[in-house]
């Protein structure tokens, strides 16, 4: 398995920030997010404190930081993150599709992601609880499931629970109306609970409540503290310090994953700065094999 030197998740101003800078410094990296870069950056007004890109839309601002991957050679990863485990001297990131990939360093810059955990999310994590239907729908041959859709992306996991799964029920979390092949029953009410003894066993919503073996949670982006095990946080931001170190060695975090403000000028700001910490972090660890 090739191992990177770097993994960057997430195509906003501080993840684009932190490939090339990466790039430029001849790191083997991944970068992992979406070729229409971030949907917040896609339908920003006008930005005004950018230098160098005056009174810039964002639609024009992506596309010029769709250039410059383009020009450096960068290509982006659009599979999915579920799960980032820190192995020691070098990280292991869990895809959607069930496969894996490993880095030296991994830099997160994935945003904010709006809300908290549902209540028994936490608790229940591992035991009736996922975030990839991909890896754990063979738990789960011939039972009940539920899935929480964040977005029309994640129908396709939820149409693979449902070849293998007895029954799915899907709760969409957005307006459109969703689409699959298998015989996924819709259901138009809001979560509000993971409940359960041992394990998660029901999900209660604002209408009524549905015993499950499990209850996959297909957000576009996770809680950092649920991607990460064992991350220092506050709120929905990662605690870094100025050189956007976490507490876990080897993993930085930039842009509005690491808290206010939220502006693309300090985003890529600190993009910057976590992938030059990250180059020296792989030169002390080069420096203490040798």
């Amino acid at each position: 398995m090739t191992r990177y030197d770097t993994a960057i998740i997430g195509t906003g101003p501080a993840g684009i920030s932190a490939a090339i800078t990466a790039k430029v410094r001849n790191k083997n990296l991944i970068l992992f997010g979406s070729k229409d870069l971030s949907t917040k950056m896609q339908v920003a007004h006008e930005i005004l404190n950018y230098p160098g890109l005056p009174a810039v839309s964002g639609k024009d601002m992506a596309a010029a930081f769709t250039r410059q991957l383009e020009q450096l050679g960068i290509e982006i990863t659009e599979e999915k993150v579920t799960a980032v485990y820190s192995m020691g001297d070098y990280f292991t990131l869990q895809k959607s599709n069930g496969e894996y990939v490993e880095a030296s360093t991994v830099i997160l810059a994935s945003g904010v992601v709006a809300g908290k955990p549902y209540p028994g999310e936490e608790q229940f994590l591992g035991r009736g609880v996922s975030y990839c239907a991909t890896c754990d729908a063979p738990l789960y041959k011939g039972k009940t499931v539920a899935v929480i859709g964040g977005a029309p992306a994640e129908e396709a996991e939820a149409d693979y629970l449902g070849e293998v799964c007895e029954k799915v029920y899907y709760f969409p979390l957005y307006k459109e109306e969703p689409k699959f092949r298998n015989a996924i029953e819709v259901v138009r009410e809001k979560p509000l609970e993971i409940l359960g003894g041992m394990k998660a066993e029901t999900l209660k919503t604002d209408g009524g409540e549905y015993e499950v073996a499990c209850v996959f949670i297909l957000r576009e982006a996770q809680f950092p503290g649920q991607l990460v095990p064992g991350l220092a946080t506050e709120g929905p931001a990662v605690k870094v310090n100025m050189q956007m170190e976490t507490n876990i060695p080897g993993l930085f975090a930039c842009g509005d994953i690491a808290g206010q403000p939220y502006q693309y000028i300090k985003a890529a700001g600190q993009g910057n700065v976590a992938a030059l910490s990250a180059v020296n972090y792989l030169a002390a660890l080069a420096r203490k094999n040798i």
